[in-house]
């Protein structure tokens, strides 16, 4: 398909209010698109497009778990800019490792991550269709990669990239177009504890990543390749790219890296570190 620039576009980006989903609107907006910022606290969205300038920038409180607060904010949306061109699905949460962790805190992660993607793109699916457009929806490295000590992320992430594939298929046949975004480390406070905040769960992210691997970036860089890939209609926006080799070879790459990790005595011992520093559950 051609080139979709989104100048004058509509661009809905859910998780607005910082990291990825912020660095993205100002990148966006820097092109010309107006863009929807949507988050929970309606102070965080507001800051953000005060940044931005109130010009093509539109603020909104939503939560992605309730499809009536996703229904009005869409509707809102395009009452103030008159259409909805693109979706960016990247709401999502983290939680504290390991798989033991309550069972609440475990589904509220499937709760944000999957199903709020999937109510995110049914409430703002008949527009893009209409506006022959285009859906993004972040995913992330842990859609392949061994998801130990982070297993609720992990499930949720390898859902949304079923789901993109799946309507990148779908959305082929009304001139519309989907593409999944797999981000590998990024600086934001999601990745913290692997990053010194917690002691355990960064000396295991030094043994199982390589050095390049483990490198986090910055939300900024993922947005640059998101604008262009959006502009691209990518089906795919993996990065950094070092990880491309890895998402190809999967199929060979995941048995391998499962039997090693489940072997390597030492990630065994912070492994009970991690779960002994958990309190217990009922």
């Amino acid at each position: 398909m051609s080139v979709f620039r989104v100048a004058g576009k509509t661009v809905f980006i859910t998780g607005a209010a910082g990291g990825i989903g912020a660095a993205t609107a100002a990148a966006l907006h820097a092109r010309g698109a107006a863009v929807v910022l949507a988050d929970l606290s309606q102070d965080s969205v507001d800051s953000v497009a005060a940044q931005l300038g109130t010009d093509r920038a539109l603020p909104v409180a939503v939560d992605v778990t309730d499809t009536i607060s996703l229904s009005q904010a869409i509707n809102h949306a395009i009452d103030k800019t008159g259409s909805l061109d693109v979706v960016f699905a990247n709401a999502g949460i983290g939680t504290d490792p390991p798989a033991t962790i309550d069972p609440e805190a475990f589904e509220r992660v499937l709760e944000v991550n999957l199903l709020g993607v999937w109510r995110t793109v049914r409430a703002a699916l008949p527009y893009i269709i209409a506006a022959h457009g285009h859906v993004l929806v972040t995913s992330s490295i842990y859609a392949y990669f061994n998801g130990t000590a982070n297993s609720p992320y992990a499930m949720s992430k390898a859902g949304v990239e079923q789901f993109g594939r799946a309507l990148h298929t779908e959305l082929s046949i009304h001139g519309a177009t989907a593409g999944i975004l797999y981000p590998g480390w990024v600086s934001t406070p999601m990745v913290r504890a692997a990053f010194g905040g917690n002691p355990i769960v960064t000396q295991m992210r030094e043994l199982v990543y390589p050095s390049l691997l483990g490198k986090a970036i910055s939300p900024s860089a993922v947005a640059e390749r998101v604008a262009n890939g959006i502009e691209k209609r990518s089906p795919r926006i993996t990065v950094p790219r070092r990880w491309q080799a890895i998402a190809g070879l999967r199929g060979l790459i995941n048995p391998l890296t499962d039997h090693v990790v489940t072997r390597n005595t030492k990630l065994q011992d912070l492994l009970r570190q991690l779960e002994a520093s958990q309190p217990a559950q009922q």
